[in-house]
């Protein structure tokens, strides 16, 4: 079973399109899959637009009326897909934006390389279409902020929110850390789910993918000095992840898929 793990926030222009899109691509990349959309205390027609999809795709929303945050909600995604899954080993969750960033069509190649072996992959891919110059400097230079704190070899895009999980992988890694298990929030909250993941992680790979920043139906919510300064706060919630140890190995997909 593939759980495709989708937080959402306003996001009403795209979600419904962004699953009819998933469901395309899985009738031809023929596997198990369940939808998992997490509302976090939308103000638009997001739960509206929702509704509908619950009766014809295999869809569960998972809402709250008031705003939690990204980690939060992702974190909860993640959790009722470990609790879901009967064979962990085998089973994958893929976390994935609902603004178009991250776009479908790459799903079947996150999941080809968790079933040839890998435990995590990473979704990596600079930022297409980004009007501010801002935004697309910090995309660029995020990882490197968090980089000394948060240490996977052979992944650069630490920050990465296109990321694939073996669940037995996160089911570890849920249980090796208190509740909740994100202590931070944002991209830094990507980081810190990727390095707590690549602990209980025996193989690391990454597949090359485009972020796309142009499709997004509303503008951008990150403040650019803004967003730096708490990625560079995040940092001292972030001292205790270890390097990785063991026998974890790395593999990178260098062709990009159009």
């Amino acid at each position: 079973m593939i759980y495709v793990c989708i937080p959402s926030h306003n996001e009403a222009p795209t979600v419904g399109l962004l699953l009819w899109k998933v469901r395309q691509v899985f009738s031809a990349f023929e596997r198990e899959y369940q939808l998992l959309v997490g509302d976090d205390g939308s103000t638009d027609a997001t739960s509206e637009i929702l509704q509908p999809y619950t009766r014809a795709l295999p869809l569960t929303v998972v809402r709250s009326e008031e705003r939690r945050g990204y980690a939060r909600t992702v974190e909860s995604l993640l959790r009722l897909a470990v609790e879901r899954s009967d064979r962990p080993k085998r089973d994958c969750a893929i976390m994935m934006h609902a603004d178009f960033a991250h776009g479908p069509h790459f799903i079947p190649d996150l999941v080809r390389h968790i079933d040839g072996g890998a435990d995590v992959v990473v979704g990596e891919g600079g930022a297409m279409g980004e009007p501010s110059r801002g935004l697309r400097m910090l995309r660029r230079w995020a990882p490197v902020l968090l980089r000394s704190r948060v240490g996977v070899p052979g992944v650069s895009d630490i920050v990465s929110g296109f990321v694939a999980f073996r669940l037995i992988t996160l089911r570890n890694a849920l249980r090796a850390a208190p509740e909740p298990m994100l202590r931070t929030d944002g991209w830094a909250a990507n980081a810190e789910l990727i390095g707590l993941a690549a602990r209980h992680a025996r193989r690391i790979e990454t597949v090359a993918t485009v972020e796309r920043h142009d499709l997004r139906h509303r503008p951008s919510r990150l403040r650019p000095w803004d967003t730096a300064r708490a990625l560079w706060r995040s940092r001292g919630s972030l001292h205790f992840l270890p390097p990785v140890e063991g026998p974890a190995t790395v593999e990178r997909e260098v062709e990009l898929v159009s």
